[in-house]
């Protein structure tokens, strides 16, 4: 099989370089970048990868523009702050056209919290279709939670995708502002109402899923930070989605 692994930026200059090596058994690797101020685009270009400059148009928008561009169907997708464990590129470089009978394989991705290896907590195992024939799928999701959606079988490959996540409760913080605003805008142009006990219950269900029902206890004091951020998430979703809903 003939692969392009492509990887979409915008300042990962701390990263790119870690993403590119994981990859570096794929016949290309794409780098599609939307507006780095930092050494990304150099880094990536001096690695090899071929760079594409495009304006942000979205998540899943922008990693299907990846794929469109791309010389080879079959898609190796990753975000930059995310590499490939040699367990899993063994697997996807066991297959062969002759072996492939799926449109899209998943593997497992386990994220990097807080200098922990996150394995409970609703994170692990977190399989997503990251290999795909871009003929057969394509990305979907308008604003959060991005996913590939294929036409055909899901296969399923062993060897763990890694993510590395915040390194502080502070930049979790922060992500949690700017996803929320997207999630928030999402729900409201859905037109699903929110009522008013909402952001107040459903944190509280979050806390005790993510902190008890998926064991993130036995994950220390990150699991417990990991629940309250679930817990925050969903208060902050909701809340802002009612602000839309009055304006």
């Amino acid at each position: 099989m003939r692969i392009t692994a492509t990887i979409i930026t915008r300042d990962e200059q701390d990263n790119i370089a870690r993403a590119i090596r994981s990859v570096g058994f794929c016949d290309e690797i794409l780098v599609v970048d939307s507006g780095s101020t930092d050494r990304t685009v150099a880094i990536a270009k001096a690695m090899g990868a071929t760079v594409i400059c495009k304006d942000w148009p979205g998540y899943a928008a922008q990693k299907n523009f990846a794929a469109g561009q791309a010389r080879h169907d079959w898609i190796l997708s990753l975000d930059a702050d995310e590499a490939v464990t040699s367990r899993l590129a063994t697997s996807i470089q066991l297959l062969t056209p002759a072996s492939v009978s799926c449109s899209g394989y998943d593997f497992p991705r386990m994220a990097r919290y807080c200098g922990r290896w996150i394995r409970h907590s609703g994170w692990y195992p977190d399989r997503k279709i990251r290999l795909y024939d871009r003929t057969k799928g394509r990305w979907v999701g308008e604003y959060v939670h991005e996913s590939v959606q294929v036409d055909g079988e899901r296969g399923h490959l062993e060897g763990d995708l890694l993510h590395y996540t915040c390194d502080s409760i502070e930049a979790h913080r922060a992500n949690l502002e700017r996803y929320t605003d997207l999630a928030a805008r999402e729900l409201h142009e859905s037109g699903r109402r929110v009522g008013a006990l909402r952001p107040l219950l459903a944190p509280v269900h979050s806390f005790v899923k993510a902190y008890l029902l998926q064991f993130g206890f036995l994950d220390g004091r990150a699991g417990i930070a990991i629940a309250r951020m679930a817990a925050r998430y969903v208060y902050l979703k909701y809340s802002k989605a009612r602000v839309l809903a009055r304006r």
